[in-house]
């Protein structure tokens, strides 16, 4: 081929080796590009703040040296046995090569230096060793610095003399529930397909969602609303940065390579940060958590070390990793905040903001398996099982802290498995026994229901008739005392809807021949056999939308205080099911997962659909929490009462929103039309130029339609078709 390209010398050949010839590169000018304003199309800029603390360059080829100060200078007779230490608490964090570790001596005093030089495998594994050594206790005299070997130049430029900073001019940062200020009161959602996020409005007056905020390459993972919905979190490869306000400027970063998991405190002060490495080839496989507080960005306690202390019980996975979440945090409400994980026959438990363990002790318990906080109590109550040991049944125990005090505890026996929910208010907490049968060849399951809003924390039983039944889910009611079981072995499994309140009319639909019980304090409902129903989402007044799974996404919506289904849907394909946090809306997602018809559609809670969406490569779709309210119970009951008050003017605004998105779709369509006109009339403009030139240098040897061939043609559409009996003659 010619052109530009074969006038390139051959360094440029080289240099622009692989791309497409016949790109002018000789004449080609890098200060000519101009890029859209606003768009730095993902290049950094040298004035960008967002750089400031870029990945650390690696070119000097020790990238994953780490360099650990401030550690003990002893002689030749306890050299030794401290290298020894060192090696094993560095090593905690990633593999030190083979010799990777530099110890070195002082020639003249036979002293150590007090500082060390260690090599691992790779860059990522010094970075996270580097965020778990740097402040690691030793012992009360030494506490270590750790530092990456490629920081020494950026460290060696700052000035021994202190240089006092400068007065800073406070400005106030937005109002971080500026969306609870709507007017319309409509809830918002983040979005994230393909490379971009995006935070929509649910305008269901209108039928549509509405652009907030969209940005590309916002995240490289995943993201995440904070638990009152005041924040954002992006999962990056160097942290995690935290967003808010109504034009989600930054509000915090914190470092953690290679991050994979996250998990906010339900009063939003604080976040733990969760990163894993897999085995070496004679390694084991460990893990880095580190506590933050969000406001200052300051890192509380780091754990770090092998799995094997943490993955215990349920926490433990077949490849002896650690399930997430193993640490978990306390419900919200006026308790303290506090950070607990299991290890063997214990559970350890911090309280912030010191970290510090509850009582400088482990709460012991003897073969413990799991363990769930209360997630809304006003002390934090902790629920906890012990396995058979020995002579010993199988125990569930709940417990008040930081008093420690029991509230209740049940013994079992010949326990195979243990399934603890608790109710969203902490109002309840069920426990799914499988018990294993004589023979050791079968379970059965049984139902123990603690109510802990009664004094003494009584337990109902509750059994199925065919106690051999597989459980495939337990759903509470929020706000309320009903639960649903999706239970049966087929693909047409059962739903039962149960109370826990009413005692006056016992009734049990696999028992009333003998007219006994299966459970002292609940009530059976209402049963649905024979549903074509995978899950089951429950909110406010336990409506039911229900998803077949595979291909047919069927979606029901049951009414459990009349008993009756409203309606039933559909969504191809349909695998996930998001209540919004007010019980109006319900969203069912098509994710990546599916070949096709990625998107959600938003449905109104009696069933309705009111709008659907499409998007390539569908990932998430997470509605932003609401804060808890600030009225009393009270007073929420009394609005409640007085909405057929307030309905008369919602919906005339209704009516006046669907007016005004009419009169907006006819300016639009009378705005496209004009436009339409102006080009035709433009076009038409030109044509009669040009045939105007045409006649003028041809004469009449042109003629107007010479470049055209004009076809006449017979199309029959059929808009109706109506089959009729004959009449016999």
């Amino acid at each position: 081929m010619g052109g530009p390209t074969a006038m390139l010398r051959p360094e440029e050949e080289k240099m622009f080796e692989g791309q497409p010839r016949g790109f002018p590169f000789g004449d080609f000018d890098l200060e000519d590009v101009m890029l859209p304003e606003g768009e730095d199309m993902g290049i950094p800029s040298d004035t960008d703040e967002d750089n400031q603390e870029e990945e650390i360059s690696s070119e000097s080829g020790f990238g994953n040296v780490l360099v650990v100060d401030n550690l003990p200078q002893v002689g030749p007779e306890k050299y030794e046995k401290l290298t020894a230490i060192l090696t094993k608490i560095l090593s905690g964090s990633g593999r030190i090569r083979e010799g990777g570790l530099f110890h070195p001596v002082d020639e003249a005093s036979k002293m150590s230096k007090g500082y060390a030089f260690v090599e691992y495998e790779n860059v990522e594994q010094a970075r996270a060793a580097q965020a778990a050594l740097n402040g690691y206790q030793l012992d009360k005299a030494h506490k270590f610095a750790a530092c990456l070997y490629d920081e020494f130049e950026r460290l060696a430029k700052v000035p021994d003399a202190y240089e006092e900073p400068g007065e800073r001019v406070f400005t106030p940062g937005e109002n971080l529930l500026d969306w609870l200020t709507d007017k319309r009161g409509r809830d918002q959602f983040v979005l994230r397909y393909g490379d971009e996020s995006e935070v929509c409005w649910n305008d269901a007056a209108k039928q549509q969602e509405e652009s907030v905020y969209k940005r590309s390459f916002w995240t490289e993972a995943f993201v995440e609303w904070s638990p009152r919905g005041s924040m954002l979190a992006t999962v990056h490869r160097q942290g995690v940065a935290l967003w808010g306000g109504k034009s989600f400027e930054r509000l915090q970063r914190v470092g953690h390579p290679n991050v994979q998991s996250l998990l906010f405190s339900p009063c939003e002060k604080y976040m733990l940060t969760f990163s894993e490495f897999p085995a070496g080839p004679q390694g084991r496989p460990h893990f880095l958590a580190i506590v933050w507080e969000i406001r200052t960005g300051k890192r509380l306690r780091t754990f770090d070390g092998p799995h094997e202390e943490y993955a215990v019980g349920a926490m433990a996975r077949p490849d002896r990793g650690m399930r997430w979440p193993a640490f978990r945090w306390s419900g919200g409400g006026d308790a303290p905040v506090l950070l607990a994980h299991m290890k063997a026959n214990a559970i350890s438990v911090y309280q912030a903001p010191e970290m510090t363990m509850l009582d400088k002790r482990s709460i012991k318990m003897e073969n413990v398996q799991d363990w769930e906080w209360s997630p809304a109590a006003p002390d934090a109550t902790l629920a906890a099982y012990q396995a058979e040991q020995g002579n010993l049944p199988a125990r569930v125990v709940i417990m008040k802290l930081p008093s420690r005090e029991e509230l209740r505890q049940k013994n079992l026996f010949s326990v195979a498995g243990i399934t603890m929910t608790w109710h969203p208010q902490g109002d309840y907490l069920a426990v799914q026994v499988d018990k294993w049968t004589k023979t050791k060849k079968s379970t059965t399951t049984n139902f123990e229901l603690f109510s802990l809003r009664e004094k003494d924390c009584p337990i109902d039983m509750l059994e199925l008739a065919n106690k051999s039944e597989k459980i495939q889910q337990f759903a509470w009611e929020p706000r309320g005392s009903r639960f649903a079981l999706l239970h049966g072995d087929g693909s047409r499994p059962t739903v039962s809807i149960y109370n826990m309140k009413d005692n006056k009319s016992i009734l049990s639909i696999y028992n009333m021949k003998d007219n006994k019980s299966s459970a002292r304090g609940v009530t059976l409902l209402h049963t649905m056999t024979n549903k074509q129903c995978t899950s089951l989402h429950c909110l406010n007044r336990l409506h039911m939308p229900t998803l077949q799974g595979g291909h047919n996404g069927v979606v029901e919506f049951w009414d459990c205080e009349e008993m009756t289904l409203l309606s039933a849907g559909e969504h191809f394909m349909a695998q996930e099911v998001a209540w919004d946090p007010t019980g109006r809306y319900v969203a069912t997602i098509v994710n990546a997962a599916a070949a096709m018809e990625n998107g959600f559609q938003i449905w109104s809670f009696s069933g309705q659909p009111l709008y659907k969406t499409a998007h390539d490569r569908f990932f998430q779709l997470n509605w932003r929490p609401r804060p808890p309210s600030l009225l009393s119970e009270e007073k929420q009951k009394e609005i409640v009462k007085s909405l057929r008050k307030y309905s008369k003017r919602y919906e005339e605004e209704d009516e006046a929103l669907l007016a005004q998105a009419d009169t907006e779709f006819l300016a639009e369509r009378e705005k496209q039309l004009s436009e339409w006109r102006n080009w035709l009339a433009a076009k038409k403009a030109a044509v009669e130029e040009r045939e105007a030139f045409a006649r003028e240098q041809l004469g009449n040897r042109v003629s107007a339609h010479e470049e055209f061939v004009i076809q006449q043609v017979e199309v029959s559409v059929v808009l109706d078709v109506k089959e009729e009996p004959a009449q016999k003659l």
